[in-house]
Formats: structure tokens, sequence, C-alpha cells
């Protein structure tokens, strides 16, 4: 969900706070009703990252009310008992401050970046969000149609934009995964405000959720900040809903064409992968860097520069809590037959399989990834937003100082074998998007 709002120059300027990857140090508690607590601090410039991230996504929601999750992404920016209705994005732009929302499978995340002087702002907000939100008639109306207007321009409008939506629904038969995040908009329309009011009650509390915070703080300052706006606001009496399914064996590759409002056609390949924080996860996203990451990349390399069979193509993985997947594609390029693109990214991946890759190449893929690693945690935010996940998936913070040693572990040998065991045919979904205009 996107929100508009104004940087100070200085905050702009200062958003990138750490050239290399030195250990971060942070503090973390939890509040007395079950609030975790992580605090960065970093002085290089006045600007600070709030945040709070919610353990629940679309996986988390009825089969009849899909899109729930996402949903309150965009209603709990409507106000507040204590914020008039269109008022929250300004309290943030008038104090010089950004903000956004984000949803996936399995969370929704919310956060400001403010001059360090309205640290308190933000958590007041946040607070406000937490505990008094507007979850009435008047605000889920309104966002129906703001989501409605997001699926038509994301979704069926975009091109190619079915491509995760129509891949997972083949690709799960009974884990909540197999729906969108973006959920149904005949739930939505169902459902009453009472469902709303429920999920809220459900899911929006302290014992379920990371407030993360990162940037020029005085830490006992936040502190006394955070019992202040947070410390009074109960705790969930209800066990928070986390699906158990187990997926069964896909059984067999599943293959379908989809006719899309395209110029060109494209192949999808979508194959099972272990959850993340797995061991065979970070061997399975290194071979996705492998296979399309850079324009030395393997797919790039060959489908796109050498045989020009495509116009572009990709690899990546999912990150998902439960065991998820790794989605490569190919646009083909004009008068291309989707067949040969498709025989084209079996060959690329048949020969990892095959053959060890070379000394060179592994080094090449390790700076790869240790460049994107200190990347994602080089500005505040990154910080933030690590710092919330790492705990909330595996209970672990400090995993982002640590995690890359598990990226640096995978052996050759290992991409390898994960290429063996999972991108296998009959642990696939394979797709063919084709022009409208080629429907029998």
């Amino acid at each position: 969900m996107k929100k508009l709002g104004f940087f100070l120059l200085f905050g702009l300027m200062g958003f990138i706070t750490h050239g290399q990857m030195n250990k971060i140090e942070f503090t973390e508690y939890t509040l007395d009703n079950g609030l975790h607590v992580i605090l960065h601090q970093d002085k290089t410039t006045p600007i600070a990252m709030v945040s709070v991230m919610y353990h629940v996504g679309s996986k988390n929601e009825n089969p009849d009310r899909t899109g729930f999750a996402h949903f309150f992404e965009h209603l709990l920016f409507e106000g507040s008992e204590n914020i008039e209705r269109g008022e929250y994005d300004k309290y943030i732009e008038k104090a010089g401050g950004t903000l956004n929302a984000n949803t996936s499978n399995d969370r929704t995340y919310y956060f400001e970046i403010l001059p360090s002087n309205q640290l308190e702002l933000g958590l007041w907000l946040e607070s406000e969000r937490m505990l008094h939100a507007k979850v009435e008639q008047k605000g889920v109306d309104t966002q129906k149609e703001v989501v409605k207007e997001e699926r038509r321009l994301r979704v069926d409008n975009q091109p190619y934009g079915s491509i995760v939506e129509e891949s997972m629904k083949r690709m799960y038969k009974v884990h909540p995964y197999r729906w969108p995040v973006i959920g149904s908009m005949e739930h939505l329309d169902a459902a009453e405000e009472k469902d709303y009011k429920q999920f809220y009650a459900d899911f929006y509390v302290p014992n379920n959720a990371v407030l993360s915070i990162a940037g020029d703080i005085d830490i006992m300052e936040a502190k006394k900040w955070i019992a202040k706006y947070f410390g009074s606001i109960p705790r969930g009496t209800k066990e928070i809903y986390r699906p158990t399914v187990v997926e069964p064996p896909l059984g067999g590759e599943v293959r379908d064409t989809v006719y899309d409002n395209i110029q060109l056609p494209a192949v999808v390949q979508v194959y099972r992968i272990p959850a993340q924080g797995t061991p065979d996860f970070y061997a399975v996203s290194m071979l996705s860097t492998l296979l399309s990451q850079g324009e030395s990349s393997r797919f790039n390399k060959s489908l796109v520069d050498e045989k020009q069979l495509a116009v572009f193509s990709g690899s990546f993985p999912f990150e998902l809590e439960n065991p998820g997947v790794a989605l490569g594609f190919a646009i083909c390029n004009m008068g291309v037959d989707p067949k040969d693109a498709e025989a084209a990214m079996d060959f690329e991946i048949d020969d990892v399989k095959n053959n060890l890759i070379s000394d060179e190449e592994f080094q090449k893929l390790k700076n790869q990834v240790e460049n994107d690693f200190v990347s994602s945690n080089s500005r505040v935010a990154g910080i933030a937003e690590s710092l919330a996940n790492y705990h909330m998936y595996f209970g672990d913070a400090n995993l982002i100082n640590t995690e890359l040693e598990r990226y640096l572990a995978v052996t050759k040998e290992d991409i390898q074998r994960v290429a063996k065991q999972y991108f296998q045919k009959d642990n696939r979904v394979v797709l063919y998007y084709l022009p409208k205009t080629a429907t029998p």
C-alpha cells in the first residue's frame, strides 16, 4: 500500500547508514502484554524508523474470507478513536516523514520513517493502530473499492500479472498458500462488519507483534515512550491461529496454458522447495541467483544473449514460513515457440544437476550473495525489518549478524544436490502464457 510522504533532505541523504557489514548492535525485550521490542541505535543521521510487524498473513485467513490480511493493511490507515479519518498520513507528512505498509503470505508490516525528534509521534500512531483502529462499515466500504482497483491494476490488467496467482493455485491443493495474498473480492463483499472486527481482535494484539525501531534514538527515552504508549494495551486472550496442514506431494508435473492480455508468450516453471531458514533453502536460493541474477547469469547468458529465445528471464525463491516455491520464467522473443524457451531453461538446470559449477563461477556467486546480504542491511529501514523478521520467524534477531554464514557455508555439491532433489519435473508446475488472440 503506497503512502505518500516527504523526507527531510538530510534524512534522505542519511538513509544509507552502513557502508559495510559491521556487527549490528541491538537491544531487545518483551513487555508484559507479549509485545516484543527491538531497538537499534545509529546516530549517523537524524532519522528514525518505527515499524510494527504482525504475525498474520494470507495463510492465517478463513478459506471463506480470503484477502483479510491484505485488506487490513489498507483499513488500518483509516484512523482510530483519536485520529480522524484521513488524518493518519497527514501527521507523518507534516512531520517531514514517510510511511508505508505491505502484506505477504505470512505477515503484515507497517512502518514510518521520521526525523528522529518525531519518534514519539510514530510510537503514538502505531499504538493507536494496535488498540483503537476504526474497524467500521464506512471505512470497510471505502477500502473495498481501493483494493478492487489495486487488483485491477496489479493483476487483472497487468500483463503477466496473474503468474503468481495461477502458479500457486496449481501448486497447492490444501495449504492456504493456494490462494493469493490479495484474496477474493467476492469474499470481501460477502463479509460483514463483525467479521472484520473479529479479525482485528484475533490478530492485532501485542503478543502477535514485533515493534522494531532503528536510527538516531536514545534507548532509555525510547523505552519510556514504548511503555507509555504500548504497555497498557491488553494482551490477546485467544490462541493465535497458525495453519498446521502439510501439503502432500504434487504427484507429478502439472502443465497448463493461460491466455492473457499480452503480446509475447511466456514460460513459467514453479518448483516446490523447503521453507526459509532451512539448510536446503540457502542452497536453493543460491541456485536461483546462479540462474538469473546479473547479465552473466545462466538464464540471461543462454536464453537472452546467445540463443535470443527470450527478452527477459528470471528465477527466484519465495521466502515463506512453510515450504514454498521457486519460480523461474522466460518472456519469449517475437516468433519464438515457448517449447524452445522451456527446453533451454531445462538445459541450464540439467547442466547444474550433471556438472559441478566452476570455482570461478562459485566465487562470483558467493560475492553476489554477500553483496546482496550486506546491501539489504545497509539502511535503517532494512535493519529494522530484518530484526523483526528474524525474531518473528526464527526467534533469533541476531541472525542479522550470522545468517550470511549459512549462505557462505553452502558448497558447490549442495547446489548440485538441491537441483537434483527439488528441480525435478514431477515436482513442478509449468505454465505457458499465450496472447488472448491465440485462444482456441
